[in-house]
């Protein structure tokens, strides 16, 4: 007779759900530059500044093997996403469709394979990294969770940079001005934003764990 299995925290699971979005939702978003102030950055940062702040929590709430198998999880949405999207690319259009559409809907969530391909590296190590970081910053104490995430954040998305852009545009365009552009802003932003809100993830996860 089999042991019943260990019912799913909400805070796994709540976190597990919106982590899934967050990786579909990324590339979409990176197809639009956003400026802000002197930095410029593609918008797809900021969903995956959210996956880092979800992929720290988990480890803060359920250890970072736990975190380790959501990243590795976070493939299936990514890939069969990709796939979805390159099937409805193929698909011949309906004639009533809106024209400016028809032209604009593969610009705008298709990718070209060498893109995609950097995308999945960059995801799979750069996450893995950052859970990696936030773990062994912890040292057994669980302390100083904003700290911990902020400095994880920082060097994953340093690596992810350097990931993304070297495999996606190597010998087609000068990538060290736009890496460094790119690097500066993820910075910033995993400065301002990370700390505050990984703090509120924990602190909600603890919540919704009662």
């Amino acid at each position: 007779m089999t042991s019943p299995a260990a019912p799913l925290s909400r805070s796994l699971f709540v976190f597990s759900v919106l982590y899934g979005g967050m990786v579909c939702i990324a590339g979409v978003l990176g197809v639009k530059q956003v400026a802000l102030g002197p930095l410029a950055v593609e918008a797809g940062i900021f969903a995956f500044l959210l996956l880092v702040i979800l992929s720290s929590a988990i480890a803060e709430l359920h250890g970072q093997k736990v975190a380790t198998s959501l990243v590795r999880l976070g493939f299936v949405p990514l890939l069969a996403s990709a796939g979805l999207i390159h099937l409805v690319i193929a698909l011949p259009h309906d004639p009533g469709m809106y024209p400016p559409a028809i032209d604009a809907f593969p610009i705008v969530v298709g990718q070209g394979a060498r893109m995609m391909m950097a995308g999945l590296i960059s995801y799979g190590v750069s996450q893995t990294l950052n859970v990696l970081i936030f773990a062994k910053l912890s040292r057994g104490e669980g302390k100083l969770v904003w700290l911990r995430g902020m400095i994880a954040s920082i060097i994953s998305q340093i690596v992810d940079t350097v990931l993304f852009i070297t495999i996606s545009f190597y010998g087609e365009r000068p990538i060290i001005d736009l890496m460094a552009g790119q690097m500066a802003t993820k910075v910033v932003l995993s400065i301002l934003l990370v700390p505050p809100l990984i703090s509120l993830a924990v602190a909600i996860g603890r919540r919704l764990d009662r």
